[in-house]
């Protein structure tokens, strides 16, 4: 079994993961402090509505909007009376479920969305791509994709099986 199935991280590999989250953790709070900014939305405002506007006819059952941007129901409601007082969005009973709830990206959201989608592309390019090469991008998109299999349900632990 051997040095890959220690029990305790080395020093060095703590030293990664610290770097890793805290620049993560920074750039993410960059990234919403300038769409503030920028846009006047949250970086919470901005999930929901990006994927309310990839939805047929910008609407999603809330239940399914939780689960595409990873996020707890209550957490979800929460958010979308702010963004209903705001008129960014709309919720409706649904027709076919007596406790089902629709939400829908309203004009205003969409537009809101669209307005915010350029800054906010820029600052993605200024403060993340900017930063890499290519060939660091493209390890970049290997690390999270690794994390990603290994984090999704049902996943089996452990590292990828080297390929080169």
């Amino acid at each position: 079994m051997g040095e890959k199935h220690r029990s305790m991280p080395t020093r060095e590999q703590l030293r990664i993961w610290r770097e890793y989250i805290e620049t993560a953790e920074a750039l993410r709070t960059r990234l919403a402090n300038r769409l503030q900014t920028e846009s006047g939305l949250s970086s919470g405002d901005y999930q929901v509505l990006i994927a309310l506007t990839e939805a047929p006819e910008h609407t999603l059952r809330s239940s399914e909007l939780a689960t595409v941007i990873g996020w707890e129901r209550s957490r979800l409601s929460h958010h979308l009376g702010r963004m209903e007082k705001r008129q960014l969005i709309r919720r409706a009973h649904c027709a076919d479920d007596v406790h089902g709830v629709d939400v829908t990206a309203t004009e205003h959201g969409r537009e809101a969305f669209r307005a915010a989608s350029v800054p906010h592309l820029r600052a993605v390019r200024e403060l993340f791509l900017d930063a890499l090469t290519p060939e660091m991008l493209a390890h970049v998109d290997d690390v999270a994709t690794a994390l990603s299999r290994h984090l999704a349900p049902g996943s089996v632990p452990g590292p990828p099986e080297a390929s080169r």
